[in-house]
């Protein structure tokens, strides 16, 4: 996923930083309704940011270890030819 619909990435690690100041901001109670509003509205892009790089890399994660697990196949096929 982008931010602010560029082609680039989001940091993870900065947007969940920025997330998590916008909630300690509208815990502490001190925002205006307008504030408020526009906190939660950025926060929810953040947590949707969030999300999607999040669901990225559990399919990058996914696609590695079937990878892996085909190479794996492969090798102990190999393996039973062998003599013992």
């Amino acid at each position: 996923m982008t931010e602010g619909g560029t082609d680039e990435p989001i940091d993870f690690e900065a947007s969940l930083a920025e997330l998590e100041a916008l909630v300690t901001r509208m815990e502490e109670g001190s925002l205006s309704l307008e504030e408020s509003l526009a906190a939660f509205e950025r926060g929810i892009k953040l947590t949707r940011d969030c999300q999607s790089a999040l669901r990225d890399a559990e399919l990058r994660i996914k696609a590695l270890t079937q990878e892996g697990d085909e190479l794996d196949l492969s090798n102990a096929e190999g393996d039973t030819d062998s003599p013992a």
